[in-house]
């Protein structure tokens, strides 16, 4: 049996964790620069405001319906997230962290009751960090994702266990076929040709007519939805095979040296993930665009080749400079650029070229207590300077809550 615990409208959730007197109101959060809305409490959606709608458009609405707005606060949500799942894994020896807000647990050998195994759960959650969840279990992580849903949408008690094929074959035949995990729009499209428009219908169809069709992955998704576990527990997820950073700017810029100091950020960020999967890159892209709001949309981009595999943030971060100015046009305003590490390989497996220069150990002991410094003295303690110094790079976050979780200065204060 596997269980899925969801944290419900995560970032909404953490904002209301240190403001008790936002619970039972409506509360949402935006993205980066205070542009879209990507969370939204139980309240905001029974209010009917939509998601992914830009800030902009509905903020005299919002105003009027009294609805709470944040600027997103990720390192704050992270935080939170961690004491979620170091929590869960009190709970089984095996786990897999699938987001920052969903955790699936194997309960494999356990000898307790699943109800009561899920209430415990879910009310410990809430007692210890004030996080409501979700909490589904079912015999396969596809049908444990169903029953997370079954959990918020349906008996809305937090809790839904599909032990047996009755349970969950009723709950097939309720749902559309784009509910289950793994079947999206254009999956969705491609069944309906053949006739598949509900769960259910998946769970009956041919497997192997199916893969014909379709792929692999769904002939799995019908077998686990049918109670044969055919997903295993991924406890250390995959390297990733690319990395991107990219931002849009809290105002649109047309000076050079601004574009050389976000793509300077950007790909330190960038060399900094790289290097947490212990991994070298040998290709870059770095792009930037104007407003796609304005007329005379230019997109810019290049990709070039590294002199060598490398996770080096120098390198990395000088070899997008030299493209930004190949990118950067004079009289255009742009608003977003980014960086791509491509060609991504595990470093255990590279082998040197004997006739190539390529990363040295001072250039390795360098880039780890860069890393070290930063990792326990806090985000940019240590920068290089064609980053700048002033700030210049950082988002637009007029509506941020306080760092109750990392910031000294903001810690919450309790008169007795």
């Amino acid at each position: 049996m596997y269980a899925l615990v969801d944290c419900n409208a995560c970032y909404a959730s953490c904002e209301q964790i240190f403001r008790p007197d936002l619970r039972g109101k409506p509360v949402i959060v935006l993205s980066n620069n205070d542009g879209c809305i990507i969370a939204r409490s139980a309240e905001a959606k029974a209010l009917g405001v939509p998601d992914l709608q830009p800030y902009f458009k509905i903020a005299a609405r919002l105003k009027r319906d009294g609805v709470q707005v944040f600027s997103a606060n990720f390192r704050l949500y992270g935080d939170i997230s961690t004491q979620v799942m170091d929590t869960l894994r009190d709970f089984s020896p095996r786990v897999e962290q699938y987001s920052i807000d969903e955790m699936f647990l194997d309960l494999q050998g356990l000898d307790t009751d699943l109800d009561e195994l899920a209430a415990a759960i879910r009310d410990r959650l809430w007692r210890e960090v004030r996080m409501p969840v979700g909490v589904g279990i079912a015999p396969t992580k596809t049908l444990a994702k169903l029953a997370n849903h079954a959990a918020k949408k349906i008996k809305r008690d937090g809790i839904a266990v599909l032990d047996h094929p009755d349970k969950w074959q009723w709950l097939l035949k309720r749902l559309p076929v784009d509910k289950v995990w793994g079947i999206g729009r254009r999956l969705q499209r491609r069944l309906a040709v053949l006739g598949i428009h509900s769960a259910w219908q998946l769970a009956q169809a041919d497997p192997v007519f199916i893969r014909r069709h379709t792929s692999l992955q769904v002939d799995r998704c019908i077998r686990e939805l049918n109670g044969e576990a055919c997903f295993a527990l991924e406890e250390q997820p995959p390297a990733k095979k690319e990395i991107f950073v990219t931002r849009s700017f809290a105002e649109k810029t047309g000076r050079l040296e601004d574009l050389l100091g976000h793509i300077h950020r950007y790909a330190v960020a960038a060399a900094e993930k790289l290097r947490s999967q212990n991994s070298l890159c040998q290709s870059l892209y770095v792009f930037a665009h104007t407003s796609e709001f304005e007329s005379g949309l230019y997109r810019g981009s290049q990709v070039l080749s590294l002199p060598w595999p490398t996770s080096d943030s120098r390198l990395i971060a000088r070899q997008a400079r030299a493209a930004m100015r190949k990118i950067h046009r004079p009289g255009l305003r742009f608003m977003k650029c980014g960086v791509g590490l491509l060609d991504i390989r595990d470093r255990r497996f590279h082998q040197p070229d004997l006739f190539t220069p390529g990363q040295s150990a001072d250039d390795d002991r360098l880039m780890t207590l860069l890393d070290r410094i930063n990792q326990r003295f806090g985000r940019d303690s240590l920068v290089f300077g064609s980053e700048g110094l002033n700030g210049k790079w950082t988002m637009r976050q007029n509506l941020l809550s306080p760092g109750y979780t990392f910031n000294w200065a903001e810690l919450p204060r309790v008169r007795c």
